[in-house]
């Protein structure tokens, strides 16, 4: 049976240690979604909202979010992380628009970055509907997965 790296001896959760680790580039991307009304999707593309440009404050917002993980998610690392990137692309169903949001996290160091990736693309799709709810507030938020992950010791990539 193989050891859970997460808990102690006394069967507890504890951070892993990963000074022995090896530093390598490691990437993660991550996608996360939120679908708006035709009212929202044209206030927004046209910069109409009232908070201000809802893109560009969900941005900041993700990329925000991926340098805090560590704060917010308990067993994750403080990585100096070397790059973050989010991208935006809407895509028409029926009357419905969906945000998809795309975020690229890159680090060089001794544990991947997973997390920090999905805790943009997360917090960027949260930030849409904060400051939109005043519209609208049926808006949903998607699903959010990881797409693909390189580099690390293991030699193995993953790609969704």
């Amino acid at each position: 049976m193989k050891k859970l790296t997460h808990l102690n001896e006394e069967g507890r959760a504890k951070m892993v240690d990963v000074s022995e680790k090896p530093e390598t580039t490691r990437t993660a991307i991550a996608h996360s979604s939120i679908e708006v009304s035709q009212q929202l999707y044209e206030q927004i593309t046209n910069n109409q909202m009232k908070k201000g440009d809802v893109l560009a404050v969900a941005q900041v917002a993700g990329i925000m979010a991926a340098k805090k993980t560590w704060d917010i998610i308990p067993m994750c690392h403080p990585i100096p992380l070397k790059g973050i990137d989010l991208s935006f692309n809407w895509l028409q169903e029926d009357n419905r628009w969906i945000l998809n949001i795309q975020s690229t996290v890159k680090t060089k160091g001794h544990t991947g970055v997973e997390m920090e990736a999905l805790t943009a693309a997360s917090v960027a799709a949260l930030t849409v509907y904060d400051m939109c709810k005043a519209v609208d507030k049926g808006l949903i938020i998607g699903k959010t997965y990881l797409i693909e992950k390189t580099g690390g010791t293991s030699g193995r990539d993953y790609r969704r």
